[in-house]
């Protein structure tokens, strides 16, 4: 059937005018524990025509679904096509079109996530699409385990579950569909994404785009999947489905919680507070380097960024000397209260409670999701400071500090001078909340480094280098965008998503003794 150019551009503006009547109705900004995003009005078009693989795919096989089951029901298909059909080295072949494609989009979609969930730097978004691609194992991280004597052969694999359900943040709502769908099908599964709501189009847009480079590759449509109007009632009910044999959830520690609860095997990434620790024999021009580096990155919305330094006072100042060597702004007394005006929210009391007279009750903040993943210049500018190249600002606090209690999320960085190694170490544990997630130590002594290591007990330990280099970002090692420490997978990738099976081969039967 052949379409002429008016009626073609017609579909277009009829499509674009829906997306924009929908677009309209959007408040506020959500993070990855929130669902009310603020959406710019303005959306890039989506080009229906031409070549691209950017070109928005409108096939019933193109991964995206309204309905939940129908979702589940082709996933299970796609996966058993995929196992029985597809060699190691076609899944190989699958993968490589995968990072190809993204590769080829990375502006594209880092672009289309600030404008839809508003958080985050458009190029630094470009860097994290360029380390999942590199850097996320394939089915090189499968393993078997041989052995053999008397009585034969046993053979212990990595085999897939099936179909799995992922829940992904908003803070890193892309990558991560692209982290954990390499390592998913890769072990042999197939998945369907429940994504954050606030990042539903761009997310919808990447899995059109995947399905048509999985199909493109020769793999079956829909080994890649999500919910086209993702809430939390399709996720209990993905949750629920007897074809789904694993869940796996990015967020936070609600999310990882509820899907605890569900019954079935879950794999759980929750919230991270990463404290930093600086002492006395630290090269201070590499430390103050490496924490601005982290905890600026994309505006301090991962959640293994660095969040509130500890550092031995005798040195304090030479440290905050090295951060305004680079880029870093440190806040007065009055405009670091500026600054909590603006981001933090006292948390309102029961009203019905009684404030009593003579005991004043201790005040608790949240922060405002308005101003989660905004820039430090941003900020400044908010509060009536011009400086142009701010990338993080760092105010002198003390332990209780809400800046240091809180998982901020934005370029705000708290300081607090210590007496002591001992009282460092004491302070960053309580900080960390027992969430085990990340931490980091700037230091020359190796007894103080494994001493630190040992109090926190965190999935990511990182010595003299920038948090990022925790997740293969200058450092060595892989990456991943689902640190499961909650639920003890760790830096998860292809073989987190497999199960062990035993396969036994008797050499002669058992031998009958007597």
């Amino acid at each position: 059937m052949s379409i002429s150019e008016e009626a073609l551009q017609k579909i277009v503006q009829s499509v674009m005018e829906n997306v924009e009547r929908e677009l309209d109705g959007r408040e506020g900004i959500a993070h990855q524990t929130t669902s009310s995003p603020i959406i710019p009005k303005k959306m890039k078009a989506i080009s229906l025509t031409g070549n691209s693989s950017s070109t928005l795919n409108q096939r019933d096989d193109d991964g995206v679904f309204t309905n939940v089951n129908e979702a589940v029901e082709q996933s299970v298909k796609a996966q058993a096509t995929f196992v029985k059909n597809i060699s190691l080295d076609g899944r190989t072949k699958v993968l490589q079109a995968i990072k190809d494609v993204v590769l080829r989009e990375k502006r594209d979609l880092s672009e289309r996530v600030v404008q839809e969930t508003g958080l985050g730097s458009i190029e630094d978004k470009v860097l994290k699409h360029e380390l999942v691609v590199a850097k996320t194992p394939g089915v090189e991280d499968l393993r078997t385990e041989a052995m053999s004597g008397d009585n034969g052969l046993t053979i212990v694999e990595d085999a897939p579950y099936g179909v799995i359900v992922a829940v992904t943040p908003v803070t890193n709502p892309t990558t991560t569909i692209v982290n954990n769908g390499l390592s998913m099908i890769a072990a042999g599964n197939s998945v369907v994404f429940n994504v954050h709501p606030s990042s539903k189009l761009v997310c919808g847009h990447l899995v059109r785009v995947i399905n048509r480079a999985i199909v493109d590759a020769g793999g079956p449509a829909n080994l890649i999947s999500m919910i086209e109007e993702p809430t939390l009632e399709t996720l209990k009910e993905l949750a629920a489905h007897p074809k789904v044999r694993l869940l796996v959830g990015t967020g936070g520690q609600g999310l990882v919680r509820s899907l605890l609860q569900s019954g079935k095997k879950a794999i759980g990434a929750g919230a991270g507070n990463p404290p930093v620790i600086v002492d006395e024999t630290a090269n201070l021009e590499q430390a103050a380097k490496s924490i601005i580096l982290g905890a600026s990155f994309d505006h301090n919305i991962l959640c293994i960024a660095e969040k509130e330094v500890f550092v031995l006072k005798e040195v304090a100042d030479d440290l905050i000397y090295q951060f305004l060597q680079h880029d870093a702004y440190v806040l007065n007394r009055d405009e670091l209260e500026k600054v909590m005006n603006l981001v933090l929210i006292e948390d309102r009391l029961d009203k019905n409670a009684s404030p009593g007279c003579s005991l004043q009750t201790k005040k608790t903040y949240h922060i405002s999701k308005e101003w989660i993943g905004q820039s430090a210049n941003k900020i400044l500018q908010k509060i009536g400071i011009r400086k142009e190249n701010a990338r993080l600002l760092l105010c002198e606090v003390d332990f209780e500090h809400p800046f240091v209690q809180l998982e901020q999320m934005m370029p705000v960085l708290p300081i607090v001078r210590v007496d002591s190694f001992e009282e460092a170490v004491d302070k960053a544990v309580s900080a960390e909340h027992g969430n085990r997630h990340t931490a980091v130590i700037h230091s020359k002594n190796v007894d103080r480094m494994s001493t630190f290591a040992r109090a926190i007990e965190t999935t990511i330990f990182v010595k003299n280098a920038s948090s990022l280099a925790g997740v293969g970002f200058g450092g060595e090692g892989y990456t991943t965008m689902t640190i499961a420490g909650p639920t003890g997978e760790g830096v998860t990738s292809a073989r987190s998503f497999t199960r062990k099976r035993r396969c036994v081969l008797a050499e002669g039967g058992f031998r009958i003794i007597g």
